[in-house]
């Protein structure tokens, strides 16, 4: 059971940030520049190697599987800032996004401002993406509990956790990007389709 804060879950946060030796902290930091400058070199089409990154860093391929594990666990360290920034956005910011609104607004601008959120890391998120192993851990986990505490709340008679799977389903960069350049939707179009999924699912 998740430990609780202010009578609500203390959920996790991507890239809790642990103890460690000033020469580790600084291979971290030289991991993750080398991996920023690569995607922001070739995007996130051309892939990401750990070898690459490791030469390019000038440290051992090991040391980077050590400190990430894999791929995803090297890009979801890139997305650490932004996503902390937007997590303490729906717990504590203003409404409609943070608390105060109705939850059938706040599932609507969660979605939205989630858009905005993939938008702004789209690269990245593409790479996790097309990597066949897409977040459902860390960072998706919270926004989950988050919105299906939201959908519990507006609809109890509903599951909840499946709604919230389908309400975050097409919020994925892959799908994001397909719309706009292949559609040619708006983002405002793509936020307007997210408001109306939403409100269907929590129309009584």
């Amino acid at each position: 059971m998740l430990p609780t804060m202010r009578g609500r879950p203390s959920l996790p946060v991507l890239g809790q940030p642990q103890p460690e030796r000033a020469d580790a902290a600084r291979n971290r930091q030289k991991i993750i520049d080398a991996t920023a400058r690569i995607i922001a070199e070739r995007g996130a089409a051309a892939g990401l190697s750990l070898d690459e990154v490791a030469r390019m860093a000038g440290v051992g391929v090991g040391t980077v599987y050590r400190r990430f594990g894999d791929r995803n666990g090297l890009v979801l360290a890139l997305m650490d800032e932004q996503e902390r920034r937007f997590q303490t956005e729906f717990f504590s910011g203003p409404p409609p996004l943070g608390p105060g609104a109705p939850p059938g607004e706040r599932i609507a601008a969660f979605l939205g401002a989630l858009v905005d959120r993939v938008l702004a890391q789209q690269e990245l998120f593409l790479l996790l993406e097309k990597g066949g192993k897409p977040w459902y851990g860390g960072p998706y986990r919270v926004h989950h509990i988050h919105l299906a505490t939201l959908v519990g709340q507006a609809r109890p008679d509903v599951d909840a956790a499946y709604l919230a799977d389908a309400l975050l389903a097409p919020v994925n960069a892959v799908l994001i990007g397909y719309q706009r350049e292949a559609r040619g939707m708006s983002v405002a179009q793509i936020k307007a389709g997210l408001a109306a999924l939403a409100a269907a699912a929590v129309r009584a």
